[in-house]
């Protein structure tokens, strides 16, 4: 549920806040107040894309910020996931938008990204906007609908097609552009003999180089082991020798002074340490191969890793990986036949996985459909109009019609008046009537009273928020569309912006937003109507900008009738 929202320097609205409450809280105003801009503020905080162009002039960034009471575990699993800290019985979300394009979302005051945001909005809040109705009424949506009542469940079937698609693919790539292949395959043998029959080692390059430095200078490196070992250990004037003079100095001082014991233990040790150093030195001295055949040898390996890693890489794991890719695909070409043959048994396979799991989801539609259009009709009739209204699932189980979300098609077809044949809602219905069958399709969809509703138990409600969806109706389909917001803001908390008064006179919670000019600057405001306020403003957007004594007195019968 959506506590508070806060908006700052966010299109023409340069600083506002609001709490909200539970049951229905309803946002009236003048046309450009800034109403549908708030909707919009919100909407980002549920993942929405940002836009520089929504910053208000003469500022550097837009923030948007919500507190929402997150007893939820859908909330706590997320931020767990996400490695983010949670903050008892509320979520805070703040998004900021730069004029330059960036962003950044931050929440419970710790850093996060859009991605957190869009698995956090299912269990916060939805958005139903105007002119969302025949726009978003294509055959996914119609399809996602029938499937949020019906509870489906599409993991099944998306990994089945996935499955499926990936070897229809494999096969696909196999037949197609045969010839080139076969063209292709000498040069892969020519290819994949050179590589092999150069029997590469990883990183043999790198030995060879060091092996090859210490063979190339072989002369200088015997001289200079050789004068290391001569003045450490040979001569007579070594440092062993010396060494041992002056051990036998000290050990003459320790027999009439004991503490030159531990120096002679220490001058002994380093004695010994120069002699294993000298020796060191003239076994690597002994080791050294001055052997120009062997040089040749190394010199000549260089040249050819040198020359496959300009052909096939830059290093010699690339040569390695190159020549794999060449066998693997010289073996696709001569072994295509018994290739094809195992991937078009596995194809066959996943084919029957993919039909059990779209064919399990296709009667769990159809089950629900009729369910729903039944429900759905009493909701539409509630609303000040008799029709007669239904749910058709068409399957086709031809692959043409696979998708990732099953083989069926969707449609909600209408009839208005009676003896009229059912068609295709988005082709007959007045907005008006449109706006009723959303609400209709919503309310039992989202009501916490539906038996298939997304609400889940002894978890928090969520926000539903409803843009101007009474868009083309007035008068007793109006009342009728006010009493089912309120009917729904009783399993949920509705934030719903309107223009009628029948419908804002159902209001727990009544918010008036106003847009007012000052230095120069134009600033909307939003407050919370008292109870003596609601009055007046219900006979403003009945009247118009004069209010009459007649239309507050009309006011506050509707205020009282709707109580």
């Amino acid at each position: 549920m959506l506590l508070e929202l806060r908006v700052e320097n966010y299109a023409v609205i340069d600083s506002a806040a609001v709490e909200f409450a539970p049951g229905l809280n309803l946002l009236t105003g003048e046309t450009g107040a800034g109403k549908s801009i708030l909707i919009d503020a919100l909407a980002l905080l549920l993942a929405e894309r940002s836009s520089s162009d929504t910053i208000r002039h003469w500022e550097e960034k837009a923030v948007v910020s919500a507190v929402f009471a997150a007893d939820d575990s859908l909330i706590a699993a997320t931020l767990a996931a996400n490695g983010i800290d949670s903050e008892e019985a509320q979520l805070i979300i703040r998004r900021e938008i730069t004029a330059a394009g960036k962003g950044r979302v931050f929440i419970n005051n710790q850093p996060a990204t859009v991605g957190v945001l869009k698995q956090l909005a299912a269990a916060l809040a939805v958005v139903h906007a105007q002119n969302e109705s025949l726009a978003s009424f294509d055959g996914a949506e119609r399809r996602r609908l029938l499937d949020v009542f019906a509870s489906v469940d599409l993991a099944p079937v998306m990994e089945a097609h996935e499955k499926w698609k990936s070897l229809r693919q494999q096969i696909d790539d196999l037949q197609r552009d045969e010839s080139d292949r076969l063209r292709l395959l000498d040069l892969w043998k020519f290819q994949g003999k050179e590589i092999s029959d150069a029997k590469l080692v990883a990183g043999e390059d790198a030995e060879l180089e060091n092996e090859k430095r210490v063979l190339a200078n072989s002369e200088k490196l015997y001289s200079a082991a050789m004068s290391a070992h001569e003045g450490l250990y040979e001569s007579n004037a070594s440092a062993a020798a010396l060494l041992r003079s002056a051990e036998k100095n000290l050990e003459e001082l320790s027999r009439y002074d004991t503490k030159f014991a531990e120096t002679v233990a220490s001058l002994q040790s380093a004695r010994i340490t120069v002699e294993d150093i000298g020796s060191s030195l003239r076994d690597y001295a002994d080791s050294i191969d001055a052997s120009p055949e062997r040089l040749a040898e190394i010199e000549d390996r260089l040249a050819l890793l040198d020359r496959l890693r300009r052909k096939y890489g830059p290093a010699l794991e690339n040569v390695i990986t190159y020549g794999e890719d060449v066998t693997h695909k010289i073996s696709e070409v001569e072994n295509r036949d018994e290739l094809l043959a195992g991937l078009r048994k596995d194809l066959a396979k996943a084919s029957a996985d993919y039909l059990k799991a779209a064919r399990a989801i296709s009667k769990q539609r159809h089950g629900s459909a009729q369910k729903l259009e039944k429900l759905v009709e009493s909701e539409i009739n509630d609303l000040a109009m008799k029709v007669r209204f239904k749910v058709d699932v068409a399957s086709f189980e031809e692959e043409d019609h696979w998708t990732a979300s099953g083989f069926d098609e969707v449609r909600y077809l209408i009839a208005t008046n009676a003896g009229e044949p059912l068609k295709p809602i988005e082709q007959i219905a007045s907005g008006g009537e449109m706006s009723r069958v959303m609400l209709a399709l919503k309310a039992t969809i989202e009501t916490g009273d539906a038996p298939h509703s997304r609400k889940r138990k002894n978890e928090e409600c969520r926000t539903l928020v409803f843009d101007e969806i009474d868009t083309g109706i007035g008068g007793r389909a109006a009342e009728a569309v006010g009493k089912k917001l309120k009917s729904l803001a009783a399993a949920h908390q509705v934030l719903c912006i309107t223009h009628l008064p029948q419908i804002a006179s159902f209001a727990d919670q009544h918010y008036v937003i106003e847009k007012r000019v000052a230095s120069g600057k134009t600033k909307t405001s939003i407050r919370r109507l008292e109870p003596s306020d609601r009055a007046h403003e219900l006979a403003r957007m009945m009247s118009g900008e004069k209010v009459t004594e007649t239309s507050v007195k009309h006011a506050e019968q509707m205020l009282k009738a709707n109580a």
